[in-house]
């Protein structure tokens, strides 16, 4: 059985879905690697590493139509989409809900996609769990960028000249982004502040040293999987009100804030940003999802009355050597639970919830 995966767009996506020491983990399990050639040389990785654990290089063409198993980070292109064929399995972050028609042509074509932000959360998938091994660095890379851009320094410096106040930093979402940039800024000697529609979450933004917002006669709005859920037009008053007052003193913003399958809520409005002190520093985690700040624009620097305001539509393109390493390992967790070694073959248990809300349907 051959598991195959070919370069991604450079222009768009960094990362790869197969690192040199994920290769024996497949050839332990008796599948072949075959990848296209100078696969990860951007990185770093040259091919002779991944020969040395037993991969072998082959034409694009090739990889698609002999491959079983077809491992990528992103949907290939509609040329590569048009090539794959019956009984073929392709996985990676398909994003099926801007994607929708395209995954709907191929799986009538009887080819099993399987698409890891849909993974639940449970205990058996936390190996599996891309969303919150890219998150992870996706929350630490906006701290250290937004420090970049921000024109002071971070912790409290007492010198004999006089003393420098430490920054004050307000994360917007608890989730797994945001409780890494929590744990990063507080690294760095800030002052961390959070709020999130998860009551639950308080308790883990302590843990971490920050400080929760709580807006007034809030409650747990979470669904089952753990995720926010949409909130009601009079916890959004309460909570503008709240943050409008806060964001006045705050010198860092990072934004966090999504729901799965949907336009990020805009939670930080014109009014708050125009009321910020002038050198503050807004980064937009949710800029490719329609932002949670006013005035984001994707893969720009906006300045207003000298707020600065970024957000990147793949920060990871950034730290693509990490992400990758995490990724693969993922991966890899998540075909280990598809194959039947005993059979030689890949076992679409629907029983299986893993398998169930992961394939595209």
């Amino acid at each position: 059985m051959i598991i195959g995966s070919i370069s991604e767009n450079l222009d768009i996506e960094q990362r790869v879905a197969i690192t040199p020491d994920i290769i024996k983990k497949y050839k332990s399990l008796g599948l072949d690697v075959h990848l296209t050639k100078n696969y990860a040389v951007h990185l770093g990785i040259s091919d002779k590493e991944y020969e040395a654990q037993g991969a072998n290089f082959f034409a694009e063409e090739e990889i698609i139509s002999n491959s079983n198993v077809i491992l990528q980070m992103n949907i290939p292109s509609d040329v590569n989409l048009n090539k794959l064929k019956e009984k073929q399995i392709l996985i990676g972050v398909l994003n099926p809900y801007s994607n929708e028609k395209k995954l709907k042509e191929i799986t009538s074509k009887n080819i099993n996609c399987f698409s890891l932000e849909l993974l639940p959360r449970i205990t058996r998938a936390q190996s599996m769990d891309i969303l919150s091994s890219q998150a992870n660095l996706a929350g630490y890379k906006a701290v250290i960028d937004s420090f970049g851009q921000f024109k002071k320094a971070i912790p409290m410096m007492m010198t004999a000249a006089g003393t420098i106040s430490a920054a004050k930093v307000l994360v917007v979402g608890a989730g797994v982004a945001g409780l890494q940039a929590i744990a990063t800024a507080k690294r760095m000697g800030a002052i961390v502040f959070a709020t999130d529609v998860r009551l639950a979450s308080k308790e883990q933004v302590e843990s971490l040293g920050g400080k929760f917002l709580v807006v007034d006669g809030s409650e747990n709005l979470e669904t089952e999987g753990g995720y926010a859920k949409e909130t009601t037009e009079e916890f959004k008053k309460k909570q503008e009100e709240l943050l409008a007052e806060t964001l006045k003193k705050i010198d860092i913003v990072i934004c966090t804030a999504l729901i799965p399958g949907k336009k990020a809520p805009l939670i930080i409005k014109k009014n708050m940003i125009d009321k910020m002190q002038s050198g503050s520093v807004i980064y937009d985690l949710a800029a490719s999802q329609g932002g949670n700040a006013a005035y984001t624009k994707v893969d720009e620097i906006i300045n207003i009355n000298g707020v600065t305001i970024l957000g990147e539509k793949n920060i990871l393109n950034k730290l693509p050597v990490s992400a990758s390493n995490l990724y693969a390992k993922n991966l890899f967790n998540f075909v280990l639970n598809l194959y039947d070694k005993k059979n030689n073959k890949i076992n679409i248990n629907l029983e299986d919830e893993i398998i169930n809300k992961t394939l595209v349907k």
